[in-house]
């Protein structure tokens, strides 16, 4: 009987040893792609002292779990190729590739998406069909509580490159993959991993901030009462909510958006000299006539971007709603809708704070034919709306109490959630896209992001992990206060934080080993935030990666001074490579002892910039130094623009 016993419980442990399963992290699943000529970390866990097996491509390597369950392997070095499986015990991952890994992370301008940058692509993206370009979007998460071991579910895990697949997938990202794919020809994996908003404090771990930033650390403390967390989460919804409904009590009740409606008195305004600073409801209307010809065809309204939401009719039927500014509003008009004659387009703007308004040199029409869809080049037939507008006000209300906490907002959240349960998945590089969020406060983002850099590497423990940081793009930053449109030029010299953030940038990117600076200084839009040549960026960040990952020599990367010399009031900079020849070079400002700056006049010879200081005794030369310096015309013989930059002299 006891031999019996004994048998029964040695063939039960056998079962359960079968039995047990090993679990693998968000990113080991089907469609995956590792990454070439490295060490490929395969990590998961099983039950305590289980035995691990993991083969790929004719390799296998075993290990053990430990105490806690944990356990890791190494596969050997691998040249490009796939597909294959991996097998770790009977987990199988299939059509796994092998190729380049890149991650990209930062705040909204890697947000944007494939489906907001359409209208500037639509031929090149129409044709996306590339199955060796993989697409994976981390899910959003934070912690206050530390590290997590893994990311949570995405619906864009390792998908090819289609339309359909990159549709709210990041543009940069799907443009860099694609981009890097042709160069390369072998498989491309591409990690997005960013959230809009967020600061460079919420990407940096606990103990790289805790020995400079204390009070940083301090402020994550606050947070880390779940309670308080979920109750101010809690009363923020409700406030969000009530307000709605009370608004919605005396606005939501109204004709206003019906064709029918009478708008004789009411006030007439110039979106272009317009803002309205309540809080609350208004609305809008405009009168079109449209022809025989176009009665009764599809169109798309365009109606540039507005501040803050909006919900839009046409002829008394909702066509389209955005909940916040930034995005484009391109509103799509059914067959039958519009009739000859009058029609009447109706917007209702919902305020919370800031100054409702009109956004400024982008497009308001109405759009038809078959390349209504396109804004590059924009479509032949067209029918521009007037820039008068009827306006009534709907509802005012006081501000809405809200006390949003924002995790995603706070030191270290972001690290701990989606940033450290990524590692060490192999990578050839890093795309940093980031600053936006930091302008208001731009004197510590060297260091800040020095020590990011740093972390990041010491996390991968790869020391010459190779980064490339896009530099912000020129944006009006006043554009942000609701002011009078269109801004005036900023002609002369002003200290701009935009400009600042920007030199913290290049002087990271200058002082550390395999780090590059990918400057957007000349892609950007003076009244939106997040400009949509998103394509132009992805070329700039591949060809920083052809240098430092790729090695090649040959590539021209950003125009870096090599050389300074003062003679008087001249002052010569060397540069590292000719430069496209001018007489007439703008944005170049000198500042004398008093550290005054003023406008210069210079020009581009060869490799050189010769500036003539307004100062007898120049001591500091600066270049693009505003938040928009749109008169930048200094470019390399390459198509690379000269970037911001202050030097001593």
């Amino acid at each position: 009987m006891k031999k019996l016993t004994f048998l029964w419980i040695a063939a039960l442990a056998c079962s359960l040893q079968l039995n047990a399963k090993v679990t693998m992290p968000q990113l080991f699943q089907n469609g995956m792609v590792l990454q070439r000529n490295k060490p490929i970390p395969v990590w998961g866990k099983a039950d305590a002292g289980e035995a691990v097996v993991v083969t790929l491509n004719k390799k296998k390597v075993e290990t053990t779990a430990d105490s806690n369950g944990r356990w890791r392997v190494d596969l050997p070095k691998m040249k490009a190729g796939g597909p294959f499986e991996l097998q770790v015990n009977d987990v199988t991952i299939s059509d796994v590739l092998i190729g380049d890994v890149w991650l990209l992370s930062g705040q909204s301008n890697i947000d944007v998406t494939i489906e907001r940058v359409y209208p500037n692509y639509t031929d090149e993206i129409d044709n996306f069909s590339l199955d060796k370009v993989r697409l994976f979007r981390v899910q959003n998460e934070t912690s206050t509580h530390g590290v997590k071991d893994d990311i949570r579910p995405t619906s864009i895990n390792w998908k090819p490159l289609t339309k359909q697949n990159a549709w709210l997938f990041s543009a940069v990202g799907s443009f860099l993959g694609k981009r890097m794919f042709e160069k390369t020809g072998v498989a491309q994996g591409v990690i997005v991993n960013s959230w809009g908003g967020t600061p460079i404090e919420a990407w940096i771990s606990v103990d790289s901030l805790m020995k400079d930033y204390p009070m940083l650390i301090k402020r994550l403390a606050f947070y880390q009462n779940d309670q308080y967390v979920r109750a101010q989460a809690q009363a923020n919804n409700e406030a969000n909510k009530r307000w709605s409904e009370l608004l919605d009590n005396v606005d939501g009740v109204q004709a206003y958006h019906l064709s029918t409606y009478k708008d004789d008195d009411w006030k007439t305004i110039d979106q272009n000299n317009w803002t309205w600073r309540g809080t609350g409801s208004v609305w809008l209307r405009q009168h079109i006539t449209i022809d025989k010809e176009h009665a009764g065809k599809p169109a798309r309204l365009l109606l540039g971007t507005l501040y803050d939401q909006d919900v839009t009719f046409l002829n008394g039927k909702r066509i389209g709603s955005t909940g916040y500014q930034y995005p484009p509003r391109r509103y799509d008009i059914p067959e039958g809708l519009l009739q000859e004659g009058d029609n009447v387009i109706a917007i209702r703007f919902i305020n919370k704070g800031g100054a409702v308004h009109f956004i400024p040199e982008k497009p308001y029409m109405l759009c038809f034919g078959d390349d209504r869809l396109s804004q590059n080049p924009m479509p032949k037939d067209v029918i521009p709306l007037s820039p008068s507008w009827k306006f009534h006000l709907g509802a005012e209300m006081p501000p809405c109490p809200g006390g949003d906490v924002s995790l995603q907002n706070i030191p270290t959240t972001l690290y701990n959630a989606v940033l450290h349960p990524l590692a060490p998945f192999a990578l050839s590089g890093v795309v940093w896209y980031q600053g936006e969020s930091n302008v208001g406060n731009p004197r510590p983002y060297e260091r800040y992001l020095t020590t990011m850099i740093n972390n990041w590497r010491a996390l991968w423990q790869q020391p010459q992990l190779p980064f490339v940081v896009v530099q912000l793009a020129n944006y009006d930053g006043r554009q942000q206060t609701g002011m009078p449109s269109p801004i005036a030029y900023q002609a002369e010299p002003t200290n701009s934080n935009w400009a600042q953030l920007r030199e913290a940038q290049r002087l990271v990117a200058k002082k550390l080993d395999y780090v590059e600076l990918a400057s957007a200084i000349d892609l950007g839009e003076t009244v939106d935030i997040h400009p949509l040549r998103k394509r132009e960026v992805a070329e700039r960040i591949g060809i920083c990666f052809d240098r430092t990952v790729y090695n090649n020599k040959k590539v021209r990367l950003m125009p870096e001074i090599v050389n300074t010399r003062v003679d008087g009031t001249t002052i010569t900079l060397t540069f590292d490579q000719p430069l496209r020849p001018n007489d007439a070079l703008c944005e170049f400002e000198v500042a004398g002892s008093d550290g005054r700056f003023s406008n210069a006049e210079a020009r581009a010879v060869g490799s050189t910039i010769v500036i003539t200081s307004p100062t007898a005794q120049p001591v500091r030369v600066r270049h693009a130094w505003k938040d928009n310096p749109q008169r930048l015309n200094a470019y390399a013989e390459s198509g690379l623009p000269v970037g911001p930059f202050e030097l001593k002299l």
